[in-house]
């Protein structure tokens, strides 16, 4: 069986200095941990084909199969607010790109390859937790409907990566609209390079937006695309915890799950990510970032905007103005449904904002909350049950003034809010016996999360963790 992967490569057709052309670095011993056949096949890839020999190699980096043009990208970007103006794939080489069956250009990039001119004296390597980690939450992110990258395939190298200890190694194979950031712009901006910045605007208007005509109308449209996104991972109390301008998306795709979470217990000021120690990407504060993120974008694209500096930075704060109110939105139509509201009302976000001051109290669990609002449950899960007797009651007002039958709204509440997330203690039980060679916690835990909407009331995965399994710090790690 012979493993054909259709690749058309239009990034590393761009000039020699948005990259550098190098192959992965061979690994030891590959060893298959799972292949995505779904997404495989939506590629124009055979599945079974990844899991031969041949298949393996390729997806450990220790064969470059034919047409791949393997790159590692270059970017810079701001991290937890400071710049570095070179920053660039460190662990992860683009083998090239593909057309989809519905017409899209895919990314295929393994990550984990091995060191680049970008790893900054690191060995480029990833362990197996962090694979197995943004396997479970990008495919999760998935099925909930959110923009991210996906998991084409992930496997084990033979080798030991050497930590705080010694783990198993592991290679992970994403796939993604385009890996452009916001800081593969700043990139050039910051080398006042303006040829390149024109190059890499016209390739990400027609990878992403081709209906935008020029850098305004791009800055447009990732403004409206973050505004989205952000909206969503609001929706469903998730924390991407690194929200530094390399990883944000100019497609509006979420990208690089590294010390990333979904809360148990709410609070707006949560933080899982053991780097974050000032708070800077807490739950609350993850709008304000993607904002920010969107003026240093709107910085890079100014002289391409208007050759008037004033009047380029006149057009570009407006639009990213515009942020504010599209994710206002955006969050209230997304809190409605978590309501089962079909109607808008004035006082609908002091609603929502009285029942999440309610969780916060508690720091009620926010995905068993709003499930609960469906299932009739959602009062056994505060202390305070008077108190949200009180919330309820307005609720229940509020959808008699839409003439709501409260068995509809909670039909609509179950296709908003799912029953199931990938919750923290279940990913490190997954991680810990993965490591001890027993890959079943993975694959029942991914199996669960393929339909999160329609997980039986008896499901272990809608659990929240007890005391001594609660995940408090997230980390990088990879």
């Amino acid at each position: 069986m012979m493993l054909h992967i259709p690749f058309d490569n239009s990034y590393a057709r761009l000039p020699d200095r948005f990259y550098a052309r190098l192959k992965p670095t061979p690994v030891a011993a590959p060893g298959l941990i799972a292949v995505n056949a779904a997404l495989a096949e939506a590629l124009g890839i055979d599945p079974a084909a990844l899991t031969t020999p041949e298949g393996l190699a390729v997806l450990a980096g220790n064969r470059v199969p034919e047409g791949a043009d393997p790159i590692a990208q270059a970017y810079a970007g701001h991290q937890f607010g400071g710049w570095s103006p070179q920053l660039g794939d460190g662990r992860a080489i683009l083998l090239g790109e593909v057309i989809d069956r519905d017409g899209r250009r895919r990314d295929i990039q393994l990550k984990g390859s091995g060191p680049t001119p970008f790893s900054r004296r690191g060995d480029g390597r990833a362990w197996l937790g962090p694979v197995i980690r943004e396997y479970l939450v990008s495919e999760a992110m998935h099925t909930l409907g959110v923009p991210t990258t996906r998991a084409l395939a992930a496997v084990t190298t033979g080798e030991r990566i050497q930590r705080e200890r010694a783990f198993p190694g592991a290679v992970l194979t994403r796939v993604a609209s385009s890996h452009i950031r916001v800081g593969t712009f700043q990139y050039f901006a910051a080398r006042e390079d303006i040829a390149a910045l024109e190059l890499l605007t016209q390739h990400a208007v027609a990878r992403h937006y081709p209906q935008a005509g020029d850098a305004l109308d791009l800055l447009d449209h990732v403004t409206a695309a973050q505004a989205a996104l952000l909206a969503q991972w609001m929706s469903l109390g998730f924390i991407h915890g690194v929200m530094n301008t390399d990883n944000a998306h100019v497609g509006g795709e979420t990208i690089d799950y590294g010390p990333c979470a979904f809360m148990d217990g709410y609070h707006p000021q949560r933080v899982f990510s053991s780097i974050d120690q000032q708070g800077r990407y807490a739950y609350a504060n993850q709008p304000h970032a993607a904002l920010w993120n969107l003026a240093q974008f709107a910085s890079a694209l100014l002289p391409l905007i208007d050759e008037d500096t004033n009047a380029a930075i006149e057009k570009a704060t407006a639009a990213i103005d515009r942020f504010e109110a599209l994710y206002r939105a955006e969050w209230l139509a997304r809190f409605r449904a978590k309501l089962g509201l079909t109607t808008a009302e004035e006082g609908d976000r002091a609603l929502i904002e009285a029942l999440l001051t309610r969780m916060a109290a508690e720091e009620a669990d926010f995905t068993r909350v709003f499930r609960g609002l469906a299932e009739g449950t959602a009062r056994d899960e505060f202390v305070d049950r008077d108190g949200f007797d009180a919330w309820a009651a307005d609720w229940h007002a509020r959808l008699a003034r839409e003439g709501q039958d409260l068995d509809d709204a909670q039909s609509r509440i179950a296709r908003a809010s799912p029953a199931i997330i990938p919750r923290n203690h279940r990913i490190e039980q997954a991680i810990q016996a993965a490591v001890a060679g027993d890959l079943g916690p993975f694959e029942a835990l991914h199996a669960a999360l393929a339909t999160p909407f329609d997980t039986p009331p008896d499901s272990p995965f809608r659990a929240a963790p007890a005391p001594d399994e609660a995940v408090r710090r997230t980390f990088c790690g990879t």
